[in-house]
């Protein structure tokens, strides 16, 4: 169900850009097309990333409690809403230590890609243009890096949508998973005023181990 959904919203945005561009090939001086074609994009844009974070945290959900697929989406959602500024800073987290992932991996093999056609194959000097190579190990570093980081990015969603099941069930004190997420959590949502009480009540409850 959330293939199909997140399949049938991209083919609506394939199909609005290739009319789009027919129009625009029509009318190359009308400015008011133009900017209506890139609302009408931006919006697009915009609802497929909604459904593809509302799907994430329905696959979270279900995993969790084995509802259905549109039970969990609504559901989930309503979590998301819930505990949203929990999800915000470990979205943000996740999303910078992709960046710093991804940044890092393609570096690294760019540059070792070169020292290897400079020192081992020794073939920098007989191409007429080593950057296309460098080019070419740069984007599949990239989208290698991409497809691998993005497990990082659902696992953050699984733990964040366990926690915030486990803190409804539980009244607001969270009872499963290592104590020592529940303390870095506590500390990253919470204001340095309330840091020492967060602490206190971390250490009263009960610990025991993940669902």
């Amino acid at each position: 169900m959330g293939a199909f959904i997140i399949a049938l919203i991209r083919f609506i945005r394939i199909l609005f850009i290739y009319i789009a561009q027919k129009i625009q090939k029509s009318n190359p001086d009308n400015v008011a097309i133009k900017y209506m074609i890139a609302c009408a994009n931006c919006i697009l844009e915009c609802l497929e990333r909604v459904t593809e974070y509302i799907n994430s945290s329905a696959y979270a959900y279900m995993a969790i409690t084995g509802d259905s697929f549109l039970t969990s989406a609504m559901n989930g959602f309503l979590l998301n809403l819930k505990h949203m500024m929990k999800f915000a800073v470990a979205n943000s987290i996740a999303k910078v230590f992709m960046f710093v992932g991804k940044l890092g991996i393609v570096l690294g093999n760019t540059f070792l890609g070169y020292m290897m056609m400079k020192y081992v194959t020794k073939d920098i000097d007989n191409v007429s243009s080593p950057l296309n190579g460098l080019i070419i190990i740069a984007v599949v570093s990239y989208l290698t890096a991409s497809i691998f980081l993005m497990l990082f990015d659902n696992a953050v969603m699984a733990m964040t949508t366990s926690l915030g099941v486990d803190l409804d069930l539980n009244n607001g004190v969270p009872q499963f998973g290592p104590p020592t997420f529940h303390e870095k959590s506590a500390r990253a949502h919470v204001t340095k005023d309330n840091v020492v009480d967060q602490e206190e009540e971390a250490s009263m409850s009960p610990r025991n181990n993940m669902m």
